[in-house]
């Protein structure tokens, strides 16, 4: 017998909201996150925006002592998790906790604290730098701090494989739950990189939009697109197999019913021309989900990054997958939203089509204007629309070629 992984719980700390009722309204609602940058000063560097975490409470959630040993993006991923852990219900006192896995991903950690300590460094020497220097910026330590908090002693990973590292988390414990290795597992992503260093990175590879017009920014699919906006945050999901989540009446928020994940092997930042691992991704996920024809898949939410490459495959891989169907269909990006949260922008996004999935109403692609003849498919522009989905995608592709896609369908398709 098939063991289904249900999703029980959620949290979200994004640049739309940091609860679920005030990230929905906010799609809902068209609402942008993008706006200047807060955190530092940016007068010495091109990009001036950002999709930065608002009115975010941190020490109602952490205490003080705690908050000073943790990087900004572990502050995130924990706080995301407790929120989940609220949402779902679970009393982990009676659960086997060897059973609860957390794979939780980022892209590059604690970005903010190597900045700082090798300010310092340079300034007092490298032997006087922070003695939490080194567990505050590993990649793996938002995991390892969510485990510890909560108590959870299965499986602790760390997908690092950039902008898809959300997605493969999110896929890799659902596969850990099917197969019996876990029975719990709280997964997703954390990222906090809009800090000087990160953003100049990314504006000398030439990846970010430098126009700094917070409504012509992140423009995916539009035709003047030409880079992404930063993000930050963190969002956590709590997979559960079904049959524990029905025992205990929990409520189920969609089935995690398919994983497809793949290697471009082709280049470091650009993807495969043609889009054609991206398409096997989807493909993939579409046949490890059981008695799913893609026929049934209404929405997709895109990775969609703004940038020209990147809108450009995505389309032609959802056309090689769907063919003349693809015209059909919803195609958002809500990264239109939120800017481009890196390793956690998969876990936000699944959190955002699961949350259409229980609405029944589709995520717009904001602040578009220009049509593209190359990008044309329904992105649903500038407004939201009512249609009903018990079937969706969600793609993530990231730097290195790394090709993600998860497909989510409503409990009641399992009947």
């Amino acid at each position: 017998m098939r063991r289904y992984v249900a999703v029980t719980g959620m949290g979200g700390v994004t640049p739309i909201g940091n609860t679920l009722t005030d990230i929905w309204n906010n799609i809902k609602n068209s609402y942008c996150g993008i706006d200047y940058i807060k955190q530092f000063d940016t007068s010495n560097q091109i990009v001036k925006i950002a999709g930065e975490v608002k009115d975010l409470k941190i020490e109602e959630y952490l205490d003080r002592k705690a908050m000073r040993r943790m990087d900004r993006v572990n502050q995130f991923g924990v706080i995301a998790a407790k929120m989940a852990l609220e949402d779902s219900g679970l009393n982990l006192d009676e659960i086997d906790r060897d059973k609860i896995g957390t794979i939780i991903s980022s892209g590059i950690g604690g970005l903010d604290t190597i900045q700082k300590e090798t300010e310092k460094g340079v300034r007092k020497g490298y032997d006087n730098i922070s003695p939490f220097f080194v567990p505050m910026s590993i990649v793996n330590m938002t995991s390892a701090y969510i485990a510890i908090e909560l108590g959870l002693n299965g499986m602790c990973n760390c997908p690092v494989t950039a902008c898809a590292g959300g997605t493969m988390a999110i896929g890799e414990a659902m596969r850990l739950i099917r197969h019996g290795y876990l029975d719990y597992a709280f997964a997703g992503g954390s990222e906090s990189c809009i800090i000087p260093l990160g953003t100049g990175g990314f504006t000398a590879m030439k990846a970010l939009n430098l126009h700094n017009d917070i409504s012509r920014a992140s423009i995916p699919f539009d035709k003047e697109r030409d880079g992404f906006v930063m993000g930050e945050g963190a969002g956590i999901l709590v997979l559960e197999d079904l049959e524990h989540a029905r025992k205990r009446n929990a409520k189920i928020y969609a089935i995690i019913d398919g994983y497809g994940t793949t290697c471009d092997a082709e280049h470091i930042t650009s993807p495969n021309p043609e889009g054609i691992f991206a398409q096997k991704a989807m493909e993939n996920a579409v046949l490890d989900a059981e008695n799913v024809d893609k026929s049934q898949i209404v929405y997709i939410n895109a990775h969609g990054t703004s940038t020209k490459l990147n809108d450009m495959c995505e389309t032609k891989a959802i056309k090689n997958v769907f063919g003349k169907r693809a015209y059909d269909m919803y195609v958002s990006s809500t990264k239109s939203m939120t800017g481009h949260l890196l390793g956690a922008s998969g876990a936000v996004e699944a959190i955002f089509t699961i949350l259409a999935m229980n609405n029944d109403f589709v995520p717009p692609t904001l602040n578009y204007k220009v049509p593209d003849e190359e990008c044309d498919l329904n992105i649903v522009p500038n407004v939201g629309v009512n249609a009903q989905i018990d079937y969706a995608l969600s793609n993530s592709f990231g730097f290195g070629g790394h090709n993600a896609s998860i497909l989510m369908r409503k409990e009641n398709t399992l009947i």
